[in-house]
């Protein structure tokens, strides 16, 4: 693994999502013909080192004229969620998470095996300038809903209020969300129930292009024969996968505190590219 250019994080690598011949209706399964055919990413792997991820996840993403497919496939042999409250901090339990990269700003989304979502938009506070795209009712700073997070990757005083990331801080939208957005889970076992071993969990989740706009990326001068089209920016898929003192995942007791060896993360989506399968024409791709 290679580190991002500014030593924050850990740098991507290409995952190729291909064009849908027909529109998705999420179950949560992830196991119908068109998914079956989508190429999967790299296994996750443990965001702390690098290494693999003590339980086998992978995403896979589609996409069609109308939305954003993405789909998940987690293995855990005790699937445990208690959070049922929409926007709950799910991080502090086993959960999948996405990431869609705005340059300005980026918006997060996040899951548990019991369905319950947390969305949230992160707005860079370079950029939440009067006058800006930013300047708007919908982003009021004085929200009560509306917070300052600063990211202490290095959970050290001496970054605890602002943060280490070598942007600087932004601002919490806490009541943000896609318009439109359909997530649906599927469970391969019995939930909480820690006297059956399952096979795990796995997650669909629909995204209406046009719910993104606040994500587009400036609209490009046009080549010569290609059409103009926005894109949103990068996409990363993440795992969340809070472990008991026996490593496995902890079922019935209070989430572990940010016990980084088995939190695992996806690599591949730095630079998620559009593209079509084959007999099929391609439109304008780019990176998402």
């Amino acid at each position: 693994m290679r580190s991002n250019d500014d030593g924050y994080g850990w740098a991507g690598l290409p995952y190729i999502s291909y064009r849908t011949p027909r529109s998705l209706e999420p179950d949560g399964r992830v196991d119908g013909a068109v998914w079956r055919a989508a190429p999967p990413t790299q296994r996750f792997v443990d965001i702390g080192g690098g290494g693999p991820a003590l339980y086998d996840t992978v995403a896979k993403v589609l996409w069609d004229d109308e939305f954003l497919y993405i789909g998940f496939e987690a293995q855990e042999p005790l699937v445990s969620a208690t959070m049922t409250e929409r926007d709950s901090l799910l991080f502090f339990e086993n959960d999948l998470e996405v990431f869609i990269d705005g340059i300005d700003a980026y918006y997060e989304l996040e899951l548990n095996a019991l369905g319950t979502v947390y969305e949230v938009l992160f707005v860079w506070r370079d950029a939440h300038r009067p006058g800006s795209r930013w300047d708007d009712p919908r982003f009021d700073v004085h929200s009560p809903r509306a917070h300052s997070f600063g990211g202490d990757h290095e959970r050290s005083s001496a970054s605890f209020w602002a943060g280490n990331h070598p942007r600087g801080t932004r601002w919490a939208f806490l009541d943000y969300d896609l318009e439109g957005l359909d997530v649906v889970v599927h469970v391969d076992g019995r939930i909480n129930d820690p006297s059956h071993i399952d096979r795990g969990w796995s997650a669909e989740g629909r995204i209406p292009w046009s719910s993104l706009a606040d994500l587009a990326r400036p609209r490009p001068a046009p080549s010569a024969g290609r059409p103009v089209v926005d894109l949103p920016g990068p996409l990363r898929a993440h795992r969340h996968a809070n472990a008991g003192s026996d490593g496995g995942p902890r079922v019935g007791r209070e989430p572990a505190r940010r016990r980084r060896h088995p939190r695992a993360r996806l690599l591949d989506p730095r630079h998620l590219r559009r593209a079509h399968p084959r007999g099929i024409a391609p439109r304008a791709g780019g990176a998402l």
